[in-house]
């Protein structure tokens, strides 16, 4: 009982943090859309450094940019939903019986 609960608990944190990181991609990638010029501003090279080491893991097996285009962002968010909604779901059902 008392280890189900801790699991639960780290498991629902782990779906938070998940989100945030989701949310994270999805300001960065609006951002750099929108105002290009701003890549020097403080709050965009924290959010460059907080997103590089996904795209560059997906960038190492996958070339990810076409006609300009980087997907990039939008591989890395199909694969964190995934995360979320499937392994952290199918595990959190698990243990709730």
């Amino acid at each position: 009982m008392v280890l189900t609960t801790l699991l639960d608990a780290i498991f629902q944190i782990i779906s938070i943090l998940i989100n945030a990181y989701i949310w994270i991609i999805i300001i960065h990638s609006l951002i750099l859309l929108i105002a290009p010029p701003f890549h020097h501003h403080p709050i965009m090279q924290t959010l460059d450094r907080l997103t590089r080491p996904a795209y560059f893991k997906i960038r190492k097996y996958i070339p990810t940019i076409y006609n300009g285009i980087d997907f990039a962002p939008l591989i890395v968010l199909i694969g964190l939903k995934f995360l979320d909604l499937f392994l952290i779901r199918l595990i959190l059902q698990t243990l709730q019986g």
